[in-house]
């Protein structure tokens, strides 16, 4: 709709995409965002599973099939991109993707284990090709890893990595986060990897190989509880946030704000390194004769008696709706943040107004709303085009890369190559 900016940090930049699902897309799409031209190489019949996530159209018994219009979850992850359509079983498809390689910077891939390899696009071999290029591989699991050869999704590099270990409360089972951690979080790291090795080449002219498991990845964003088990020598327990506890910091939970909706509430804490947080939270609530009181006046003596103190706060929430209470207690410059829905979130005016929620037009899905690059270059948030077609740029990229003319792609499309 207009909002934002072309980047072009990464002008000049070309990617060939292997990816499918989340964990690749999310990696490729921030560089598309940041002006790489991202090439994604899709299977000219289905392209993308993630195209596939629709029940296909009567008649089909349930079956997923390719349907007249990509899902929302494929939009999401593919915005910015160009898809080419190429037949890897066929000679002269690989001999396009070789081709295509040689002419790329980056190379991404995220197939099942092995699969990369049996295609004869190994980086033994695409270094052949190209010397200088940086090629990324995102895996469940890392080499030498007993899970080695195990398919992995979201939820399994969350399990397998901790994430899941830590979330809940105590006293019931573990929870899944649910953000797309093990997916996208992973894809955050490879992306970063890569502009670095990309900053490399730029000085010396060497390609190398990255790769990066999700398990390995969700290791990494558990440096914090795993700070505590080596303090401890034990598992870190589920703590949850619905109450404070016991000699933890106290109040750091959830309270319930009015109406009372399933989200209505509002997460307040008061840091252990700033003591006037409970003074600055008393004041807002209209509590001041709680100050010097000896049961509550100290970080320690909160935590012997965190319900009462869970009580005091939840008294005054109640009485406010989320988003008053944030604002009240942030204006008094105490931590405290209301819990926005995805529907909340979606309509959010300001998100809007700042480019960070963004809506596209698509050919055939039509209005898309969605999150865009979050970091804003002098001022501006990225601008967000919609997702490729199922092989839209065939003849923009085999032509400008290639130099293939009309009567050679013509040929291709006859021979089901593309």
């Amino acid at each position: 709709m207009g909002v934002g900016v072309e980047l072009d940090c990464l002008e000049g930049i070309r990617v060939v995409d292997f990816t499918q699902f989340e964990a690749g897309p999310s990696c490729t799409e921030s560089l598309a965002w940041l002006g790489a031209e991202v090439v994604k190489i899709e299977n000219p019949g289905l392209g993308d599973p993630g195209r596939r996530l629709q029940k296909g159209k009567p008649g089909h018994d349930g079956a997923q099939t390719i349907t007249d219009s990509d899902p929302w979850y494929f939009h999401q992850y593919n915005a910015n991109k160009k898809s080419v359509t190429l037949n890897l079983k066929s000679p002269r498809g690989l001999e396009i993707v070789r081709e295509l390689l040689k002419k790329a910077d980056v190379m991404v891939e995220n197939m099942a284990p092995g699969t990369i390899e049996r295609l004869g696009l190994s980086y033994d071999e695409v270094e052949k090709l190209n010397p200088g290029i940086i090629y990324c591989q995102i895996k469940g699991f890392g080499t030498g890893s007993p899970y080695e050869k195990s398919l992995a999704f979201d939820m399994i590099a969350q399990a397998a990595g901790g994430t899941i270990s830590v979330t809940g409360d105590a006293d019931r089972p573990p929870v899944k986060p649910g953000p797309s951690l093990g997916d996208t979080g992973t894809g955050m790291l490879m992306a970063i990897s890569l502009l670095g090795a990309l900053f490399k080449r730029s000085k010396t002219g060497q390609g190398c190989r990255l790769q990066v498991a999700m398990q390995d990845a969700m290791i990494h964003y558990m440096r914090v509880p795993l700070s505590k088990t080596q303090l401890t020598g034990q598992a870190v327990p589920r703590d949850g946030t619905s109450r404070s506890t016991p000699g933890g910091l106290v109040p750091n939970a959830l309270y319930p704000c009015k109406p009372g909706g399933p989200n209505d509430y509002v997460y307040v804490f008061c840091s252990r390194a700033n003591p006037e947080h409970w003074q600055r939270l008393l004041k807002v609530m209209g509590r001041e004769d709680l100050s010097g009181n000896a049961r509550y006046d100290t970080q320690a003596a909160r935590a012997e008696r965190p319900a009462e103190v869970d009580a005091i706060v939840a008294d005054w929430t109640r009485k406010h709706t989320k988003e008053e209470a944030m604002t009240l207690i942030g204006a008094a410059s105490v931590p405290a943040g209301a819990v926005f829905d995805t529907l909340e979130l979606m309509n959010d005016a300001s998100l809007a107004e700042r480019g960070i929620m963004q809506t596209i037009d698509h050919p055939t899905t039509g209005k898309v709303k969605m999150p865009a690059w979050p970091v804003r270059f002098d001022g501006e948030p990225a601008r967000v085009k919609p997702s490729p077609l199922l092989g839209q740029h065939v003849d923009d990229v085999l032509g400008s890369w290639l130099g293939l003319d009309a009567k050679a792609l013509g040929a291709l499309r006859k021979e089901g190559i593309v």
